[in-house]
């Protein structure tokens, strides 16, 4: 990023703190005013709407149409649902990717990737405070949101339809995460919580030892690059080219016992979770409010999984590969945010500081049959331990002012994430079972790379990304009948990823060459050392093809909106957004001395004029109708373009980018219509329809004899759909006795989606190795789009006091099948999450004096398995498939 780059975002910052204002007054008996969340327009608040969410959007405040009620799911210009911190804590979960699938069309999907209506996270925009992230997870575009706790975010808002404020990709909706701001009161709140479900707390598991720091997600320095390979890379050297003392000394070092020993844990520990979090607020002159708050947390979660993956021939009826892999994953998340508000009178600033480190500590020991390999098959036992480390820091600053008919919204910030990923070691065990071989019945580390057999390998991998971003909007009120708004908006990201990965090779030198697999005799779970390979003729070969890439995407936007009330009960909400964009991708050819042959780079430069409207109009008090239409854009994800291999933990599987993937754009419909019986009470019924050009997609292939996932354009694609929710709160007083205070809560939605993919005779897609490609042979005609289910359907059925915490809840949630990857010319791979139901209660009680909250949780109660399969008429082989358990905590929790 350039100097000017960097001094343009540094002057929206500065900006949000030197623009003069006017502090008005506060009234005497007024508390600490709404942040962010405050409305433009002024009306009655009704009783159960005088607590407005704390919201923080790009472009100011959310416009309500002309009744200027404050309940801003009704009363805003676009379609959005918003969940409370009330609403967050209803579901009892412990990340906003849990809570958010509680919302109408959306559901999550692996490891906290959130889908908008069917649609892949490529369509899904996540912002923080109305800015962007960049993602720590080389497998998404997002950050993924398991990684945020619920006790930092104040509202998390989901908007449907597009309005030009928000960036161009805007395939599905965005998710606006808004953290606290100023407390209304100071306070210090401790809370903690155990648990663990019942395939893993107190059961036998696999773990390493790692280092002394792992439980607390940190390493102590055992994981830090060899200095033999930091010397060996600093040359910018082949392996290949380097003496045979130089590769051995190296091999001495990639393979420490405490990084690479499998160890079996007869009891793993239960799950744990503490926080602290305490804010105050202090009145630092006439109506000037000035607010801290601070929060710190730290989770340790264990999970078991017994996976069954399989691979057979073209119509699934032979199988070719058998395998279960037995995997503990110990995931610690740690967490800290740093916020500073100021108020005077309509006026906010913001600066938030978050810090969030999530590690995955993982072990995994594999035992099948590759029935291609000889006359009876051969067998592996392959082990691996890993250790994959993900850590965000963002700074950011956000100034909303008012001054009467006009505010100005400027935003600033700059994120940084790095993702860490040393000493990913597997060691590959061989049985070949041939007749008459001296080792044909027993598991061999050949590290002689006999034919076919297991590859033993360690790799190094390391991904920093960048964001630089700044922003400012400004609104001007003529009159009741309009508002306008435009607005200019600038993001640098700059990406670099490295892998390197390495496999010894030993020949004869202590031994003949005939007698060196016996050095490889082992117990799958006994680990091969560099210790183990002293003395011998010991070389490394790097089997990472293209190992380092530099990314970049810079985009410019420029806005203009408007929003018109013709009369009172009509609201037009339109305007346009300017996009110019570049997207870049190129291999690192400085990390060795001679260039790298063969990668291909990605300059995808476009710009785009996205319009967009949405018209709302009250029918009648109760009833509102909607109607809106925009065009948007999905970029490519980094990942999905860089030709270098990922291992994703939670797919089991290895993805590769592809270079020649162009953007897609989207053409939007949705009509809604939503009823108001009174108070809380809602229900809405919606369609929608999507055009998407040139969506890429997810395909699986085989190589090597292991699977790979990789992407390409299709052709195009529809989807369209139908949602209905319903909210009803039903007092329980006329019960008498304890229900005089109760009252039934009954929140449901469904959501109904088809898409389809259209290919047709001539159509053709771009995959490297192959270049032009008849699009029909990765995509078939009329298949649906990959993670998009048919069926989404949330129910929860809560008991709650009026008077003081005392909740119970059952949750309900339903996905039906999705395709997660396209076959490339067999069955695609299909996801079955099904349904899941959880229970929720929490309640206030007095301990020692003193106030308490408990929660108590019981999640998936019935067991609902994971599956994720190929399948024909007649055959099914497993993917991804493996036991869930149920599982229990209790927590504890007290403010002072």
């Amino acid at each position: 990023m350039s100097t000017g780059k960097r001094l343009a975002c540094l002057f929206l910052l500065t900006t949000a703190l030197t623009f003069p204002v006017v502090a008005s007054a506060q009234d005497d008996d007024q508390s600490t005013p709404d942040s962010a969340g405050e409305l433009e327009e002024e009306a009655p608040i009704e009783e159960d709407e005088a607590n407005a969410p704390e919201i923080s959007v790009p472009g100011g405040a959310i416009i309500v149409t002309g009744r200027r009620v404050r309940d801003v799911t009704r009363g805003s210009s676009q379609v959005l649902s918003v969940l409370t911190s009330e609403d967050i804590a209803r579901t009892g979960e412990g990340d906003i990717a849990g809570a958010l699938t509680r919302v109408t069309g959306l559901s999550v999907v692996g490891d906290g990737r959130v889908f908008v209506r069917g649609l892949g996270d490529r369509y899904s925009l996540a912002l923080l405070n109305g800015l962007p992230l960049p993602s720590p997870e080389p497998l998404s575009r997002v950050v993924p949101l398991d990684i945020f706790p619920t006790n930092v975010v104040a509202s998390s808002l989901v908007q449907k339809t597009y309005s030009p404020n928000y960036p161009g990709e805007f395939g599905g909706g965005v998710i606006n995460l808004t953290t606290r701001a100023v407390p209304e009161e100071s306070f210090l709140k401790l809370s903690t919580s155990i648990g663990g479900d019942s395939l893993t707390a107190f059961e036998e598991g696999l773990t390493y030892y790692g280092s002394d720091l792992d439980p607390f997600g940190f390493d102590n320095g055992n994981r830090d690059i060899p200095s033999n390979l930091q010397t060996f890379w600093n040359s910018g050297e082949r392996i290949e080219d380097t003496p045979i003392e130089v590769q051995e000394g190296i091999a001495g070092q990639i393979f420490p016992l405490n990084l690479v020993t499998l160890q079996k844990d007869n009891t793993l520990p239960a799950n744990f979770s503490g926080s602290i979090t305490g804010g105050t607020s202090f009145e630092i002159g006439d109506g000037t409010f000035l607010g801290v708050l601070a929060t710190a947390s730290i989770k340790n979660n264990w999970r078991n999984r017994n996976v069954r993956s399989q691979q057979a021939t073209t119509d699934l009826s032979t199988l070719t590969e058998d395998f279960k892999t037995f995997i503990t994953d110990n995931n610690v998340l740690v967490n800290g945010l740093l916020g500073f508000g100021l108020d005077f009178g309509e006026n906010t600033i913001r600066w938030t500081n978050l810090y969030i480190r999530d590690t995955l500590k993982t072990a995994r020991l594999s035992q099948g049959t590759n029935f291609v390999l000889g006359e009876t098959g051969f067998d592996f036992a392959n082990q691996n331990t890993a250790w994959y480390e993900r850590q965000l820091i963002d700074t950011q600053l956000v100034g909303e002012f008012e001054f009467g008919d006009f505010s100005l919204d400027v935003r600033g910030g700059y994120a940084r994430t790095d993702r860490e990923a040393p000493f990913n070691a597997t060691f590959s065990y061989t049985r070949t079972n041939i007749p008459d071989s001296p080792l044909g019945s027993e598991f061999v580390v050949y590290l002689n790379r006999q034919s076919d057999t297991g590859l033993t390998t360690v790799s190094f991998d390391d991904l920093t990304e960048e964001l630089w971003f700044g922003s400012i909007d400004a609104s001007y009120r003529f009159s009741d009948f309009l508002t306008a708004t435009i607005g200019y908006a600038y993001s640098d990201t700059d990406r670099y990823s490295v892998r390197r990965e390495y496999s010894p090779r030993a020949s004869g030198d202590v031994l003949e060459d005939s007698l060196v697999p016996f050095i490889g005799l082992r117990r799958p779970g006994d680990i091969i050392n560099g210790a183990s390979l002293a003395g011998f003729n010991v070389q490394l070969d790097e089997t990472s093809q293209f190992p380092a890439f530099d990314a970049a995407l810079t985009i410019h936007g420029a806005y203009a909106m408007a929003r018109v009330n013709p009369f009172d009960r009509l609201t037009i909400d339109f305007g346009a957004r300017f996009e110019d964009a570049e997207q870049t991708v190129e291999l690192d050819q400085t990390i060795f001395n001679t260039p790298i042959i063969g990668s291909t780079s990605t300059n995808n430069e476009e710009d785009y004029i996205l319009p967009a409207i949405t018209v709302t109009w009250e029918a009648t008090d109760s009833l509102q109708l909607r109607a809106s239409g925009s065009k948007t854009i999905a970029r490519p994800q980094f990942r999905e373009l860089v030709e270098q291999l990922y291992f994703d933990p939670e797919s089991n599987r290895a993805f590769r980018g592809n270079p020649f993937l162009v953007d897609s754009e989207l053409t939007n419909l949705e009509g809604r219509a939503e009823y108001y019986p009174g108070g809380t009470d809602r229900v809405s019924i919606a369609g929608f329809y999507k055009k998407i050009d040139k969506p890429i997609e997810a395909f699986i292939t085989s190589t090597a004899g292991s699977l790979l996932t990789s992407f390409a354009n299709a052709p195009e694609a529809t989807l369209y759909g139908a949602e209905v929710e319903a909210v009803r709160g039903i007092d329980l007083y006329d019960w008498g006795g304890f229900f005089e205070t109760k009252r039934l809560l009954l929140i449901g939605n469904y959501t109904y989606t088809q898409s389809d993919i259209a290919v047709a005779e001539g159509d053709t897609t771009l995959i490297p190795g192959s270049g032009v490609t008849v699009a029909s042979q990765l995509f078939v005609d009329g298949a649906p789009l990959t993670g998009q289910s048919d069926h989404l359907v949330n129910l929860q059925i809560g008991l709650e006091d009026t008077e003081k915490l005392q909740q119970l809840t059952l949750l309900l949630n339903y996905a039906s099948k999705r395709v997660t990857s396209r076959g490339f010319q067999r069955p695609d791979v299909v996801e079955d999450p099904g349904l899941t139901i959880d229970f929720v209660a929490r309640s206030a009680i007095n301990l020692f004096g003193r106030p308490f909250e408990i929660d108590f949780e019981v999640r998936n109660i019935f067991g609902r398995d994971n599956f994720e399969y190929q399948s024909n008429s007649e055959n099914r082989i497993e993917i991804n498939s493996y036991r869930v358990g149920t599982s229990v905590s209790f927590g504890i929790s007290t403010e002072f």
